[in-house]
């Protein structure tokens, strides 16, 4: 196979499997790392394309053994009755004749059109494209664990904020309470922030119902049974302005092209559609055999005058045979035309498939270059919103506290800071995932530290 690049590392050292193998299940909490490697490990997708793969390896096995030539031998022993051609002495007998005929064969090409190199040539490159194919299935594998644990993480913090935000309510409606009963407040303050504060709990559940979601969804995709002690271990992010890509989509894309196995699996389709081609042209051609037979037997009823033994019989009746073999084809019924031009449409079909995955590989970077920007400049207007409420929110705090504001003005202030939150919560991971979607097309290995 010929060497390339692999734009994950997290998908190293992950072996063919030749055997149907039960789920490996890791231990908790797990890492993105060992997410990673799970899923290649117990992915079945994966699994059939490596057994294919092996099945790709045998017929590379089986067109080079078409270089050599074949051996076989047989024996056979019988009775005939009756009037028969005795085999020792060519009369017609009567009555019954025991047999036992020993024979050996061998043929071997000599010339076929250069089949059978064309043959063996295509099929390793349908072998090594094989191999590329399943990196690409690997790298589809690990983006998609990527996103899952990236969701598990960051419904965890959303259930954070949830419960930072009931807590607050809570503690409001406990203040609340006292100055309702005290004669401070109406009893419609009160009932309001109760209200808000059931709102809360409700937005609690809600979360962690979203949070065991995202977590189910990570374990079904590692095909693994989910548990209730199914965790991951949260990365450390550090977002900061070196985080998203200097290159442009072209630099992305240029790059992508060399490594993409995807890329490269479809080169080697044309390259290996090629040789169809030759393939068929090679059936217009003459083929050249050699082949060799020996064989001898031996007879129950001999002449007199000869020797009865059996090895003397076997020594003294072998007969050998060496043929060669030439076919010229005229006129195969328009096979060979046919073959030829399905094999040039092949080729075609490859050579436009190959465009194909190269358009699709460009759309997906110039999509997640302009996602990526997106998202960079929604995190950091999100920064800037939430900074401005922490101090809106800040200061009605303290106004509600002496009482210059009623509680619905308060929970308001306090709602516009949790959202604002949420928003950045889901635009800092939104812009982690977008970035890490051009360090895999760039090549860079894969992490969330």
């Amino acid at each position: 196979m010929r060497k390339y690049l692999l734009g994950f590392t997290l998908a190293s050292g992950i072996c063919f499997s030749t055997s149907a193998q039960e789920a490996v299940i890791p231990d908790f909490p797990i890492t993105l790392e060992t997410a990673v490697e799970t899923a290649l490990n117990n992915n079945l997708t994966l699994k059939r394309s490596e057994l294919n793969q092996l099945s790709t390896e045998a017929t590379v096995l089986q067109n080079k053994g078409a270089r050599l030539p074949t051996l076989s031998t047989g024996a056979s022993t019988g009775f005939r009755w009756g009037r028969s051609i005795n085999p020792a002495n060519n009369l017609f007998e009567v009555g019954r004749i025991g047999n036992i005929n020993l024979s050996a064969n061998s043929n071997i090409s000599i010339y076929s059109g250069s089949r059978i190199t064309n043959n063996l040539n295509q099929s390793k490159l349908n072998l090594e494209a094989g191999l590329y194919n399943i990196e690409a299935t690997k790298n589809d594998i690990t983006l998609n664990i990527i996103n899952l644990f990236i969701n598990v993480v960051f419904n965890r913090e959303q259930v954070n904020i949830a419960e930072n935000q009931l807590a607050s309510t809570t503690d409001q409606l406990a203040r609340t309470t006292k100055l309702v009963e005290a004669g401070s407040l109406p009893l419609s303050d009160q009932l309001d922030v109760q209200a808000q504060n059931a709102t809360n709990q409700v937005n609690l559940v809600n979360a962690q119902n979203n949070y065991n979601i995202s977590k189910l969804n990570l374990a079904q995709a590692l095909q693994i049974p989910f548990t209730s002690d199914f965790a991951v271990v949260e990365p450390e992010f550090e977002i900061n302005k070196l985080l998203m890509a200097t290159e442009t989509p072209k630099d992305i894309f240029e790059t992508a092209v060399e490594i993409m196995p995807e890329i490269r699996a479809a080169e080697v389709n044309i390259e290996s559609a090629a040789y169809g081609v030759k393939i068929a042209k090679g059936a217009y051609l003459p083929s050249l055999g050699l082949g060799a037979n020996v064989f001898s037997n031996y007879v129950d009823k001999v002449r007199p005058d000869q020797d009865p033994s059996f090895n003397g019989q076997i020594k003294n009746n072998l007969s050998q045979s060496l043929n060669l073999n030439l076919s010229i084809p005229i006129f195969s019924q328009f096979n060979n035309k046919a073959s030829l031009q399905r094999a040039r449409v092949q080729q075609q079909i490859s050579e436009v498939a190959a465009l194909e995955v190269e358009n699709q590989l460009r759309n997906e970077i110039e999509t997640a270059y302009n996602s990526a920007l997106a998202a960079q400049l929604t995190y950091e207007s999100s920064l800037i919103q939430v900074s401005s409420l922490e101090e809106t929110f800040r200061i009605s705090q303290q106004r509600f506290d002496l009482g210059a504001i009623n509680s619905v003005d308060f929970q308001v202030a306090q709602n516009n800071l949790f959202n604002a939150q949420a928003n950045l919560l889901n635009a800092k991971y939104t812009y982690i995932f977008r970035v890490k979607v051009l360090d895999f097309y760039l090549g860079n290995p894969i992490n969330l530290n």
